[in-house]
């Protein structure tokens, strides 16, 4: 399937509101700039912003966003990405967070960062990055049901439990791609509480990421049970997230009209 086929799959059958964002982290010139060479129209933001406001234009208005460092407003992302090493603006950013400063710089220590020098990030939707690039990320911004349907569609398909999602401080959608990228693991987080306004989360959204490298597995499997069922695990037969009522409940029966 191309990722165009894809997304309309998901968006159908896991019943999302917003796009699935596909990340791509540029290390490579010559992938950069293909994807220049080959995107049919790409925005960049008009001043600098948070990277969780950069995928504003991804999954709400479909738009192929590309920025850099002089696009990025934020000092935690700065940090993830590796744009900026550990200062002391940046352990006292964490300050309201934790008990003193030194819990603070131990604590920002222990994120991860992407090492290599990186060029750029691209984030689109999903459905958009066929013959642009291969994602690294797929971040995915959906309710707790349709997390959990993400989260144990991942588990079958890796053959991996339990899963150990990583939460940290004031970085949830650029330190959670990072961890996700880097380790090349599930995660699933809920937002900071500088995505949570920035990012425009206050419906309680969660974040699942998904490495490029196990999506497609991950797919398929939610591909296996909808051939064999439907794509809702709560209630197989019914379409996701199906009747949103009590399991087995012998009152809540409906019968059609004579």
């Amino acid at each position: 399937m191309t990722y165009k086929e894809i997304q309309n799959v998901l968006m159908r059958e896991m019943r999302l509101y917003h796009y699935p964002v596909a990340v791509k982290f540029f290390f490579d010139k010559d992938e950069m700039q293909h994807f220049y060479d080959n995107a049919p129209e790409i925005h960049t933001p008009l001043k600098p912003m948070t990277f969780c406001q950069w995928e504003i234009a991804a999954r709400m208005s479909g738009q192929i966003v590309y920025a850099g460092v002089d696009s990025l407003g934020c000092g935690n992302a700065k940090y993830a990405f590796g744009w900026k090493d550990l200062d002391e603006g940046e352990i006292k950013g964490h300050a309201k967070y934790v008990q003193d400063l030194d819990q603070a710089e131990r604590f920002v220590k222990s994120k991860h960062q992407l090492k290599n020098k990186l060029l750029g990030i691209a984030v689109a939707p999903l459905g958009s990055i066929d013959d642009l690039y291969e994602p690294d990320v797929i971040h995915f911004y959906c309710d707790n049901m349709q997390a959990y349907h993400l989260a144990v569609d991942y588990m079958a398909a890796t053959d991996t439990h339990p899963l150990r999602p990583n939460i940290t401080m004031n970085s949830s959608a650029c330190g959670g791609c990072v961890y996700t990228h880097v380790e090349q693991e599930f995660n699933m987080l809920p937002a900071c509480s500088g995505s949570y306004n920035a990012g425009k989360t206050e419906r309680g959204e969660v974040n699942v990421m998904i490495p490029g490298s196990k999506f497609r597995a991950t797919f398929n499997r939610l591909m296996d049970r909808i051939n064999k069922a439907s794509s809702s695990i709560t209630r197989p037969g019914d379409g996701f997230p199906g009747a949103d009522i009590c399991k087995n409940c012998p009152l809540i029966i409906f019968k059609k009209n004579q």
